[in-house]
């Protein structure tokens, strides 16, 4: 089963195939060592077909030849998010085939190998606050311990205390370099940093963790595909912030 994943909720758009559990091909824009990657963020929408242009070439298959699709449903850059979702359901609604949606941060988390300990996807939210979740890796295993959020990057540590100090906590995303003065502080915490350059991309973590639910027969209705933003109103008193609901599963 080949499956298409793509990402354009971050700041680096990806796409990549898999094959029975495995990436036969990935490309992604900005690439890596180029000037782009200083902080500018690519134009998704005038990328990402090339990019499946180019890896569709890359696998030597066409678009016939794939099984399935499945995109990043945020949380992540508005703009970002709207256009994957907005190329997934125009693929799949001029092919027929099945599509997915996978979590931003579930997809970043599953980025990570060689590691044990609690893995903490994190991407920049601005004015101080962060998307942010936390699993738990072992082995190949990637255990969910709390849903999507988005709150302040202190209120996310002080959630965190109550399994990061018995476990090393790996920090991945692009709210790292945002926050990392504040992590760095958090000296009570085991807290280490992902070296990103060298990981598979999201897209690749994507197609990967959709193909079970692909296997499955358990596509979603295109209708129902559809985006997390997790943004509260302006005028909600930031105050309230999502932790207030956020219920971290420590074992």
């Amino acid at each position: 089963m080949r499956i298409l994943g793509l990402d354009t909720s971050t700041s680096v758009a990806s796409v990549a195939i898999s094959e029975d559990g495995r990436i036969v091909a990935e490309d992604f824009y900005p690439r890596q060592g180029t000037a782009e990657r200083s902080g500018a963020k690519s134009n998704h929408a005038e990328i990402i077909l090339p990019l499946i242009d180019s890896v569709l070439q890359r696998a030597g298959i066409g678009l016939n030849n794939v099984a399935g699709i499945a995109a990043s449903i945020g949380p992540g850059s508005f703009t970002g998010v709207r256009i994957g979702l907005s190329t997934v359901k125009g693929l799949a609604y001029g092919t027929g085939m099945p599509a997915v949606g996978i979590s931003t941060l579930q997809a970043i988390a599953a980025r990570v190998a060689g590691f044990e300990g609690i893995v903490c996807p994190i991407l920049d939210a601005r004015k101080g606050e962060v998307y942010a979740s936390v699993f738990r890796k072992h082995g190949n295993q990637l255990e969910r311990l709390a849903e999507d959020a988005l709150m302040p990057i202190l209120s996310f540590l002080k959630e965190l205390r109550g399994v990061g100090k018995t476990a090393p906590c790996l920090f991945i995303g692009d709210g790292v370099t945002a926050c990392g003065p504040l992590l760095q502080r958090a000296a009570d915490l085991q807290i280490c940093f992902a070296e990103e350059e060298g990981m598979p991309s999201v897209a690749a973590s994507i197609a990967l963790l959709s193909e079970r639910q692909l296997i499955d027969d358990r596509p979603v209705e295109l209708e129902d595909l559809a985006p997390v933003y997790l943004h509260r109103p302006e005028c909600e008193s930031r105050m309230k912030a999502t932790v207030s609901s956020w219920n971290l599963r420590v074992k």
